[in-house]
């Protein structure tokens, strides 16, 4: 496990969930290969899913960018070994 050694660069998560948000990152890579981004951000967004109800996304790599709108407190942004992370539950339409 490499927790402890994640950057949050951008939170507006509960702590509680920041940190369930960093060690499913660290078990997605001690699962998969680093250079799968695809499979280690199926695995986070399934357990987001699973244990925060469904409609979660989440973007893993080195190099991307983004726009979108979240519900409040359901988005997180970090690092972690030489991966970002991006999590967070999509807004409703009103």
């Amino acid at each position: 496990m490499l927790e402890g050694k994640a950057m949050v660069e951008d939170s507006d998560m509960p702590v509680k969930m920041q940190v369930q948000a960093m060690s499913l990152a660290s078990q997605a890579l001690d699962i998969f290969d680093v250079v799968d981004c695809k499979s280690i951000a199926g695995h986070i967004k399934k357990e987001f899913d699973e244990r925060y109800g469904s409609g979660w996304q989440c973007v893993v790599g080195s190099n991307f960018g983004c726009f979108f709108t979240h519900s409040k407190g359901t988005f997180i942004y970090f690092q972690l070994e030489t991966l970002k992370f991006l999590i967070f539950k999509g807004a409703s339409a009103p």
